[in-house]
Parts: C-alpha cells; structure tokens; sequence
C-alpha cells in the first residue's frame, strides 16, 4: 500500500482544514518545502500537495511554493487543487511533479481526462473524486453535484485513468477514522488504483485499509499531531 504524508497549501503555509472548511483551519508551517523534506527523511517515496486556494480560484496559486517543495525533495509529488486546463496540468509536470489531480474538471467535463491522458499518459494523471454521502463535490467541496461517485470512477475507468483519490469529504481532517467501506467498494467494483483519503488516525486505521487491500492511503493531521509514526507506517504497509 502506497503512504501519501499531505501538504495542504494556503497561502504559501502548510495547514490543516477540518471537512474542507476554509474558516477551520491549522496552520503547521510556514516553510512547506521544510515539511516536504522532513517526510522524505522519515521514509516517505511519495508526496500529496493540495493547492487550497487554488480549489478556489480554479488555477494553480501556490505554484512558486509547490516549485519549491519539487527542488528540494527527490520522491515524486502528486499535486492537486484548480488544475483545469491542459496548461494547468502542463505547468505543473514542467516544475516536477509526477502526478496531477483533476477533480471538479473530471465532474464538469470527464473527456477532459481523456484527452489528458491522450498527452501526458496515465501516470501523470490522477482523477480526484471528493464525495459527501456518495455525491461527487466540486469547486473546493463549496458545491454538491448530481453524480455518484461509483459512477464517475467508471467513466474514469473507461477514459484510461489508473489512479483514483477518493476523499469523503465528511471525515476529512477529523481523525474519525476512513470510509473504508466506500473506499474498498470503488476499488473492488473498478479495478483500480484507489487512494484512501479523508479521517486516517491511526495505525489501526492504515492496518484497516492494507488488510482490505486498498491501494493506497493519504496521510495529514494523524502525521502532524504524531498519531501515526510514518517511518514505522512505511516499514509496515510499504
């Protein structure tokens, strides 16, 4: 099982939100770049930056920190927040970044995906697929929309995206464990690489999530209020 330590952005800071709301928030750091190379230090091979005020504005606005963090690790990032243009995504890979995640676009336009894919290849593309009771959410979680989430996947699925973040937005920052149950569901009905994300707390809930055979599992608060021991997370799920 991949471990994704996170990097939330706002404001060039490294912080904490609790179910996406941008008036509960944490600030951990004001140096991202020095967080990213202390996770690398405790065993991390794989970064999760989210862009925050990006998600809102709908393009990339962390991007010279982002720039930052990408020269001073050497394991790969995968970056999401506001990328919806081919551009967008483009600009991203060019600082260094591995992996770019598509969310409200995939919604508005899932072909989008596709024609991602078509250029960069399905390693550079990740659909991000933020939920509340099994309604896909967009624009930075501000709005609902119509579509489920199972479906969304396999419209992914179809397009060629290997990589899924699936986020339920209600645990998301409030250490109330995973939604195992939805997560091992998308990935037994799709086949693919879904990435757990949203209220890890423990290392019961990482033993949880490896014995369900989830792919993968992004790691914030649990990390910075030392809830979970990555090195010992790495040695054991990795």
């Amino acid at each position: 099982m991949q471990l994704y330590p996170a990097i939330d952005l706002k404001n060039g800071q490294c912080v904490r939100l609790r179910q996406g709301a941008f008036k509960d928030i944490t600030v951990y750091s004001k140096a991202p770049e020095a967080v990213a190379a202390y996770w690398q230090e405790q065993g991390a091979t794989f970064l999760h930056l989210v862009d925050l005020d990006g998600a809102l504005a709908g393009r990339s606005v962390n991007e010279p920190v982002i720039q930052k963090i990408a020269k001073t690790v050497s394991i790969p990032i995968q970056v999401g927040g506001g990328i919806r243009t081919r551009e967008g995504v483009e600009a991203m890979l060019s600082l260094g970044v591995k992996r770019v995640i598509i969310g409200t676009k995939a919604v508005e336009r899932p072909e989008f995906l596709l024609e991602i894919i078509e250029q960069f290849g399905s390693e550079a593309v990740v659909a991000g697929v933020d939920a509340k009771d099994g309604l896909v959410a967009v624009q930075g979680w501000e709005q609902v929309s119509s579509v489920r989430a199972t479906d969304l996947c396999r419209t992914m699925k179809d397009y060629g995206v290997r990589h899924i973040v699936y986020t339920d937005i209600s645990r998301d920052g409030m250490l109330s464990g995973p939604n195992v149950a939805a997560t091992k569901q998308l990935t037994d009905e799709t086949g693919l690489d879904v990435i757990a994300s949203g209220g890890v707390s423990s290392m019961e809930d990482l033993e949880t999530l490896y014995r369900e055979g989830i792919k993968g599992a992004i790691i914030g608060k649990a990390l910075y209020e030392n809830r979970v021991n990555l090195k010992e997370a790495v040695s054991r799920f990795e």
